[in-house]
């Protein structure tokens, strides 16, 4: 017992001050985008997402660790506001958001291309969650892949656009 909370406190102390407080702003900006309509943007059948954004962010600016909390508060606020039997399972909800910002931070550190990482971010959330979907048969897969083409473009495009804004901005802020 000991030794796991040695171990956990190692992984914490390994957090930095600025780490936990943009881990709190972006869980933040995830909370309010989940209850507003900026977050799911109605499209018909699905809804387009702009809630994996502040998790790439995360990931990007701070690194795999705040990128995947941010993502696990996104999958959790897309648990609770589930209205659909899909995402009420907690696997699909949450399982592929916490690695939405681990891959953007990994795909950044390789690239060091904000747009790139934002891309494969979002992809890891689309490919995720609709894979799961056809795993678990709330979709059939051409469902799935036609929602992917609708919905994963823009918010491929958008999260491209807003994440090297803001990536650009903050490292020039900080003259990273």
């Amino acid at each position: 017992m000991q030794i796991r909370t040695l171990r956990e406190k190692q992984v914490f102390a390994k957090l930095t001050l600025r780490q936990m407080a943009v881990a709190g702003m972006l869980s933040a900006i995830a909370i309010v985008l989940s209850t507003t309509v900026l977050g799911y943007i109605p499209l018909g059948i699905a809804s387009a997402t702009t809630m994996h954004i502040p998790a790439i962010i995360g990931g990007v600016l701070e690194g795999p660790i705040v990128g995947a909390f941010v993502g696990l508060i996104f999958g959790i606020t897309s648990f609770l506001r589930a209205n659909t039997p899909l995402f009420a399972n907690p696997v699909v909800a949450i399982l592929p958001r916490i690695f939405i910002g681990v891959v953007a931070y990994y795909v950044y550190r390789w690239t060091k291309n904000s747009a790139i990482a934002a891309a494969a971010g979002t992809l890891t959330n689309t490919i995720g969650v609709l894979s799961l979907a056809v795993i678990f048969k709330y979709l059939p897969w051409q469902v799935a892949a036609f929602v992917a083409l609708r919905n994963g473009i823009p918010e491929i495009i958008v999260a491209s656009l807003l994440v090297t804004a803001v990536v650009k901005s903050v490292k020039k802020a900080y003259n990273r």
